[in-house]
């Protein structure tokens, strides 16, 4: 496989892993990028942007990446919270008062970040032009009976986190989610992410689709524990209705479903888009400001859910909406916190060693927070850092 981009000097394990990440693990188009204290020293891609294609990623090649939206969602939620519009402990309703509806009245702003508002189904769930939206979505989850008592629990809010976050986001600043993030976020780290794509920018996103791994010798196939297994065959179980919350699911590749703008789960972003909204979070990056103080650096990697979660079954660690370090989701260490794309993509910061990562591709595989291909890069990653 030809590897494109550069690597600086102590940092070729990366480029060997990602390189072997085609080799062995079926990868089909991938980039990763990786800064460290503001500079970036990893920006490689290769395969074809398409996974059902044969024209070459280019550098500035984005794509679909899922669940790893949800950070930069928690993140404008957190920068409102320190420009001290937003309250992490006034309910919900404070700030959106229809919230209030079916024994949520107290759920609590910090709450909804950390996955414990108890809400991760809806009893109708929306089609996908429905959910593309964000009045009807907002209704909806406005609507809807808790399945535990807020604030008691925790459960990822696969789907229903688009309107939670983008919603209170909205109610707050009376601009759109992704209007917003735009402005407030990946501007200022001149990243390139997008939640809602516009149509000048259409053209450099590639095509995403399922990939299985290869059988070939070597090659990690990975079952899940029983329970999870279960949980996902079983369309009474809430892991089921979680991510059924749209249903029949979205064409990723529509371009109506690009432009919708939706936290939880349809960003757009290239590899170094992604490393740079985490490094802009954690210090200044080149050409970009800093957005997050330290103090908001320790709101977002302070452990706010932690131990079995009611739908992904596994154990879950978060923040105030980041995924924390641990089992189910390793990331460089104790101290990082980022978020993986269910199958594939990962973005995270590590303050510690000053690190901010990502990474994307265009193959989708099994798995909602550790994807084989990702993890490769990581433990590449701490081997330089002396981590391993």
């Amino acid at each position: 496989m030809n590897v494109h981009g550069t690597v600086a000097e102590g940092f070729e394990p990366v480029r060997e892993a990602f390189a072997a990440n085609f080799s062995r693990l079926g990868e089909r188009g991938a980039a990763v990028a990786v800064y460290r204290d503001g500079h970036r020293v990893v920006d490689l891609w290769a395969g074809t942007r398409d996974v059902d294609g044969t024209a070459p990623w280019e550098r500035g090649t984005a794509q679909v990446v899922r669940s790893a939206t949800k950070g930069v969602a928690a993140a404008a939620l957190l920068l409102l919270h320190q420009r001290g519009l937003l309250d992490l402990d006034a309910p919900v309703g404070t700030y959106w008062p229809e919230f209030k509806a079916a024994g949520k009245e107290r759920t609590l702003v910090r709450d909804l970040l950390a996955h414990r508002a108890g809400v991760p189904v809806l009893d109708r769930p929306l089609t996908p032009e429905e959910a593309a939206d964000p009045d009807l979505g907002a209704a909806a989850v406005a609507a809807q009976a808790p399945v535990w008592e807020p604030g008691t629990d925790h459960g990822y809010h696969a789907q229903t986190y688009s309107w939670l976050t983008g919603e209170l986001i909205r109610r707050v600043t009376g601009r759109p989610a992704g209007e917003f993030v735009a402005a407030g976020i990946t501007a200022p780290a001149g990243a390139g992410m997008w939640l809602g794509l516009p149509s000048s920018e259409q053209s450099r996103v590639g095509r995403v689709g399922p990939v299985t791994a290869p059988e070939a010798a070597g090659a990690l196939k990975v079952r899940p524990k029983r329970a999870v297994a279960d949980a996902y065959a079983d369309p009474d179980s809430l892991t089921r209705r979680a991510f059924a919350a749209i249903t029949p699911l979205p064409d990723e590749n529509a371009p109506a479903y690009r432009a919708a703008a939706l936290p939880a789960s349809n960003g757009i972003a290239t590899a170094d888009g992604l490393a740079r909204v985490y490094a802009s979070l954690i210090g200044e990056v080149d050409g970009g400001t800093r957005l997050f103080t330290p103090r908001t650096v320790e709101l977002a990697r302070a452990e706010a859910s932690a131990g079995p979660d009611r739908v992904l079954v596994v154990g879950t660690r978060f923040g105030l909406g980041f995924m924390l370090h641990g089992p189910a989701s390793p990331l460089l260490g104790p101290g990082s916190f980022g978020h993986p794309g269910r199958g594939g993509a990962l973005a995270f910061a590590d303050p510690g060693s000053g690190i901010a990562f990502g990474y994307v591709t265009n193959g989708f595989r099994g798995g909602a927070t550790a994807d084989p291909r990702a993890q490769s890069l990581v433990r590449a990653l701490r081997d330089v850092l002396g981590r391993g």
